[in-house]
Order: C-alpha cells, then structure tokens, then sequence
C-alpha cells in the first residue's frame, strides 16, 4: 500500500447544481483511507452570457453558487470524518482543462456523473467525467451509484486486457482492494471476433496472460483473495454484470486520449455510462507501450 505520508491530495470535482452526499463521502472515505487531505474544487465557466453586457451579474452569481456548493461539500466530509485536512478552491475557466490540471498535483480525481448520452456530453461545457478520464494526470473515480456493501464478502472487479498499459490498473486495483479488505476479482472478457476468420485466443493463452498480468498483486498485497475469470462477451457488457455488487471496477485506459482530449476508450467509456458501482479509471504507468498510438 502506499504511504500514509504521501502529500498529494484527492481532489473532488464539485457540481454546484447537485452536490451529493455519495460522491463527497465516497471521496472523504477515500481521503481518510489514504491519510491524505480533501481538496474540494469547484470551476465556475467563462459563461459567453457575461460578454453580452451583463454587467458580470450572472457570473456573479455562478461564483456564489459554488462557494455555497464548496461550503456543503465541506460541511459532509467533516461531518463524515472531524478530524480530515479539507481545503476548498473556486477556480474560473473551462472546467475539465482547469480538473486535469488539478490531476498532475493529484493522488486520486473524484467526479460525481449525471450519465450523459453522447450528444450530451459533447454539447455540455460541464461535461468533465469523460474528458476528464480521458486526459488526466492520476487515476479519475466517477461515482454515481455507491459502493456496493451488503455482499459478503465484499469485492473489487478489475478488467484485465494483457497490454502493457493495464499494470498501473492492476496496481491501484489490489491497492482499492487490499485497504478495504475486499476480494479482487479479476476478469478478462474473450470478444467476439467481429470479421469474418478473424483468430480468437484460446482460452489457456488469456488465462494463462491474465495470471501473468496480475502475477504483482501478490508481492503488493500477501493477504489478498485474488480470483481470475475468462469471460465471453462484450467486455462493457460483461463488466458490468460482474460489478453489479462490486465496491468499484476498475480500468486501464490507453494512452493520453486522442488529439480532441475526447477519446476515453470504448470500455472505460460504456462503464462511466452504465457501471452500477463507482468506475476507476487509471492512466497508464509513464513508458507503458501504448498500442492505439499508431492510431492517433
């Protein structure tokens, strides 16, 4: 695990229009977990509204939403937890470009999601949950739905594709697990080919890949119940059915997300969408192979 002394906070991205209790506490918990401090962020847009002689009336009172948005938010983590180091930032600019920032200084990025479609998230400047995932510095959690606890024993899913860029996953998922004394169930979904003679893997060659992928979680964390799954499916499908009680799932993402910032992946994405537990999504280590950049 890593270290209580560790100094880089988690940071909350706060939505003044809905502050909710779930996604603050799951950040505070998160925080108290780690022994690190809270830090609430909420980013008020550069509205075109106050370019058309407003006066500056209605950004006013877009900052004095989120100062009261940061205040509740607050008030929550304290209450959840007395004794947590909680600091509050109001910041002005576009809100996703200004959260990533935050995440180079981050130990962990916490977002709340209202669960846009597709046209949604690309029409909404508010939109932050999938540019966010897709761009930032450190790991992003966004939570909606919260942790599943009533199952026994509790358990964390970690999707698994055997590329290079998944060992930052695997880590952060033993660690999720390992500090909340859950079982890391961890699966790789087999796809279907979708051409015609297009070759699948066998079933002993992922099992086998998916044994080597997960092979450090043991060094990291002796005591943890680690189980392994081959599923066949579409993995965005397959995740989520396998984290229907899951505390978390969480997931590799590939590369820095595409020219536009845009681009989180098919999996990450589909499980920000439809995961009915909180999704973590974690960069890849800095010198991971990336294998869609021949892509970009």
């Amino acid at each position: 695990m890593s270290s209580r002394t560790e100094t880089r906070p988690i940071v909350l991205g706060v939505d003044a229009r809905q502050v909710s209790p779930v996604v603050v506490g799951w950040a505070a918990d998160e925080a108290e977990r780690r022994g690190l401090p809270l830090r609430l962020v909420h980013v008020v847009p550069d509205e075109p509204r106050d370019r058309r002689g407003d006066g500056g009336s209605y950004l006013q009172s877009l900052r004095e939403a989120g100062g009261v948005a940061l205040e509740k938010a607050e008030g929550i983590a304290l209450e959840r937890h007395p004794g947590l180091a909680v600091s509050a930032a109001l910041r002005e600019g576009g809100p996703a470009p200004l959260l990533c920032a935050e995440s180079a200084r981050a130990a962990l990025v916490v977002l709340g999601s209202r669960r846009l479609n597709r046209l949604e998230e690309a029409l909404s400047r508010y939109s932050v949950a999938v540019p966010v995932g897709a761009q930032a510095h450190c790991p992003v959690a966004v939570v909606r739905e919260p942790e599943h606890t009533s199952l026994r024993p509790p358990y964390v899913v970690l999707g698994v594709d055997g590329s290079p860029a998944c060992g930052a996953a695997v880590r952060f998922a033993a660690d999720l697990a390992g500090r909340r004394g859950a079982a890391l169930r961890a699966v790789w979904v087999r796809r279907t080919p979708v051409r015609p003679f297009e070759p699948l893997e066998s079933e002993p060659e992922i099992r086998r890949r998916l044994f080597e992928s997960t092979a450090g979680c043991r060094a990291d964390e002796p005591d943890l119940d680690l189980t392994h799954e081959v599923i066949a499916g579409d993995p965005v499908d397959e995740l989520v059915r396998v984290s229907a009680h899951a505390l978390a799932v969480v997931v590799g993402r590939h590369g820095r997300g595409g020219l536009t910032g845009l681009r989180l992946g098919s999996v990450p994405h589909g499980l920000v969408r439809r995961a009915p537990c909180p999704v973590v999504i974690v960069p890849a280590a800095p010198g991971a192979a990336d294998p869609l950049a021949r892509e970009r």
